[in-house]
C-alpha cells in the first residue's frame, strides 16, 4: 500500500504533456487578394476601350461633334423670365408650343433674335440634330432608302450656315442638258428627293449654282448664266414638287469661281449646292 500511494503521488506532480500540431504551408498558396483587384480594373478598362472604339465606328462625324458638345462644361443662363423656377422659366424648349410660338421649328431664336454664332443650348442641340436627320434621310449614313445610282451625286457637310446638300455631275450622268439648264430626269429625282426630306423641318432654303471653267478663247463665256439658269431651274423644281415658295431665301449663281476639284474643266465642277439655312442665316452673313 506504502509503494502504491508512493506512485500516484508521483503521478500528481508529473508536468502536463502538451501536444503541438504544426501546419505545414504548401508553397505557391495563397498570396492575398491585390492580384483580383488589378484585374478587375484591366478587364473594366479593355471594356471601355472596346466601347469608345465601337462608338467610333458607329457614329458620324456629326454625331461625335454632338456627344463632344453634350460634354463641354456649359452654364445655361435664361433671357425670358418665366412663371416657374430654374433657367428656362416655367418652359420646356423641346414643347410644341414653345417651338409655334418662336415659330422657328428646330431654330435657335430667342425673344431678343437669333442666337449667336457658336451658341450652345437646348434649341441649338436640336437645330443640330434635325439637320443630322435631314443628311441621314438625303442618303449621308447607311441606314438611308436613297437608291445608289442618287446616291453617288450626293455629298452632303454641315456648316455654320447650315446643312449643304451638293449635287454634281459625274461622267455620262449630267443634271442638266449639256451647256443648258434644262434639268434631266436624274435632276426631277433628285428635287423630288430633296422635297421630301427638307420637309421634315421649317428652314429656309438657299439654292446656288456652279459650272466647270469654259476655255478663255470663247467671245462669250456663259458660265455666270448658266450657273445663275440652272440654279433657277433646281428653284422651280423644287416648287413644283410641294415646297412652300416663301421658304425660298436666295437663289444665285457662282459661275465657275468655286471649283469642287481640279481640274476646272471637269464635270464633277458642275454642282448645285441647295443649302437648308440654319435660323437667322438667310440673309447669307
Amino acid at each position: 500500500m506504502e509503494d502504491v500511494g508512493d506512485g500516484m503521488a508521483g503521478q500528481g506532480n508529473a508536468a502536463p504533456v502538451i501536444i503541438k500540431r504544426k501546419k505545414v504551408v504548401v508553397a505557391g498558396g495563397h498570396h492575398g487578394g491585390a492580384w483580383k483587384v488589378a484585374y478587375a480594373d484591366f478587364v473594366t478598362a479593355m471594356m471601355a476601350f472596346f466601347l469608345l472604339m465601337w462608338l467610333l465606328n458607329a457614329t458620324t462625324e456629326n454625331q461625335r461633334k454632338g456627344l463632344a458638345d453634350y460634354f463641354s462644361p456649359t452654364v445655361p443662363v435664361s433671357r425670358v423670365s418665366g412663371g416657374g423656377d430654374g433657367v428656362f422659366g416655367g418652359d420646356s424648349v423641346f414643347t410644341t408650343e414653345s417651338l409655334a410660338r418662336s415659330g422657328s421649328g428646330f431654330g435657335t431664336g430667342t425673344a431678343d433674335g437669333p442666337a449667336p454664332q457658336g451658341a450652345v443650348g437646348p434649341a441649338a442641340a436640336a437645330e443640330a440634330a434635325a439637320l443630322d436627320a435631314v443628311a441621314e434621310m438625303i442618303g449621308a449614313g447607311g441606314e438611308s432608302r436613297t437608291p445608289d445610282v442618287l446616291r453617288r451625286h450626293i455629298v452632303t457637310r454641315v456648316t455654320d450656315e447650315g446643312l449643304i446638300v451638293e449635287l454634281f455631275d459625274l461622267d455620262n450622268a449630267p443634271l442638266f442638258s449639256e451647256g443648258g439648264a434644262e434639268p434631266t430626269p436624274l435632276a426631277h429625282d433628285l428635287a423630288a428627293l430633296l422635297v421630301e426630306a427638307f420637309g421634315l423641318v421649317v428652314n429656309d432654303i438657299a439654292v446656288q449654282g456652279h459650272v466647270r471653267a469654259y476655255p478663255l478663247v470663247l467671245r462669250d463665256n456663259p458660265v455666270w448664266d448658266l450657273s445663275a439658269a440652272r440654279a433657277q431651274a433646281m428653284r422651280r423644281l423644287l416648287e413644283d414638287g410641294g415646297l412652300r415658295p416663301q421658304r425660298m431665301a436666295r437663289v444665285a449663281g457662282f459661275a465657275d469661281r468655286r471649283p469642287a476639284t481640279d481640274p476646272a474643266d471637269a464635270a464633277r465642277n458642275n454642282r448645285l449646292e441647295v443649302i437648308l439655312l440654319r435660323q437667322g442665316r438667310a440673309d447669307g452673313r
